[in-house]
């Protein structure tokens, strides 16, 4: 997900109360959320290092057990140094509660990251496989309302606070007015769920509302939070399961990977990927439309098995990208001195282009670029 909705789910956490259980037990949940994203300073490295890293060793099992050891560290010193070194009557820290809310907010990124498509390296160092949840677009308006929205009822007191609050949701209303791919109905529910934070907010702030339940608030707002992922993820099963039965009752299958990806701002829809012998399979899937799944007429060929892609794939931003396809395309372009291999991964970009280039040549051997 993207590091809005991971900060609002530390910020959740902490409005539940968590925030009292121990001296800098925000500043805990908060870094601990975005902690794992440390490995993006990958996506200046360019050659597709990013690509075959990212949501590897920071986000793994083993970093859930490490990064929660340096935070409580980091905070200790701190508390040690600057907050209690000014002030030494101020209540001291508890350790090991500090410890364990870090290992919480630190365990929630991973599992928010495994929701989309892109995928998750739950097991590394150990193990190298990806695992996708396919069950929210990397940026979701609800997850932004509910949390983001707790977040900013619990922290918009002051004017600084307020005017950061303003700048964010004015973005993100941009973000959903622009973006052609969310529907209008998205866009009026959006709008009406952003007055009433707002009516909510300037209510608190005149004194009108009687006492407010923050946190009570925030409990139901992260249950929710996570009824409605739970929900997704299990709407997913029956929609692979149908793509899947709809393929092979067309004498297309065998059908060996299926991926039915959200979209922004509309649980109704989904983008189709299906691995057949035959190549992949796209199209589009409508819980409400009959029938739910209407294919591409054309399979996107595979060509993975050919022999001058096996001999591009082993040149090492090939092998980069490959380590990361979820269902990696090829194309194959005779040239002047040889041969010129797109790579590309069906789920996003329909065919070869997303990936790398490879030059051949006559003989199938790598050339520089």
């Amino acid at each position: 997900m993207d590091p809005f909705a991971h900060t609002f789910a530390g910020a959740a956490l902490a409005a539940t109360g968590l925030r009292r259980a121990t001296p800098l037990a925000t500043a805990a949940l908060l870094i601990g959320a975005n902690a794992p994203d440390v490995d993006a300073v990958l996506m200046f490295s360019g050659d597709y290092l990013s690509v075959a890293h990212r949501r590897g060793w920071t986000h793994g099992i083993l970093a859930v057990l490490v990064l929660p050891l340096l935070i409580t560290a980091a905070l200790l010193q701190w508390d040690r140094h600057v907050r209690r070194r000014w002030q030494p009557d101020r209540v001291p820290i508890r350790p090991w509660v500090l410890l364990g809310l870090a290992i919480l907010a630190v365990a929630s990124h991973p599992l928010l990251d495994w929701l989309n498509n892109y995928g998750m390296h739950f097991l590394m160092p150990f193990d190298g496989r990806w695992f996708y949840g396919d069950a929210l677009f990397i940026i979701d308006p609800v997850v932004w309302l509910v949390l983001g929205g707790v977040a900013f009822l619990t922290w918009s007191r002051r004017p600084a606070a307020l005017a950061a609050w303003g700048l964010f949701w004015s973005a993100a209303s941009w973000l959903m007015m622009t973006d052609e791919r969310v529907p209008d109905t998205a866009r009026l529910l959006w709008i009406f769920a952003l007055a009433g934070l707002l009516a909510v907010r300037w209510l608190a702030g005149t004194g009108r509302l009687p006492r407010w339940p923050g946190e009570t608030v925030a409990a139901l707002a992260l249950a929710l939070t996570g009824v409605y992922m739970l929900a997704n993820l299990a709407a997913n099963i029956p929609a692979r399961a149908e793509v899947r039965g709809a393929l092979t009752a067309q004498g297309l299958g065998p059908v060996t990977q299926v991926m039915v990806s959200p979209v922004p701002a509309n649980p109704w829809r989904g983008l189709v990927v299906a691995a057949t012998p035959g190549g992949y399979y796209t199209g589009h899937w409508h819980w409400l439309g009959r029938p739910r799944f209407v294919a591409a007429p054309i399979a996107i060929p595979a060509n993975i098995d050919d022999p001058l892609v096996i001999a591009a794939a082993r040149g090492l931003h090939a092998r980069r990208f490959l380590t990361w396809a979820r269902f990696p395309v090829a194309r194959v372009l005779e040239t002047g001195a040889g041969y010129r291999i797109e790579f590309g991964d069906a789920r996003y970009d329909r065919g070869p282009g997303l990936g790398p280039v490879v030059h051949l040549d006559r003989k199938g051997r790598l050339l520089a670029r």
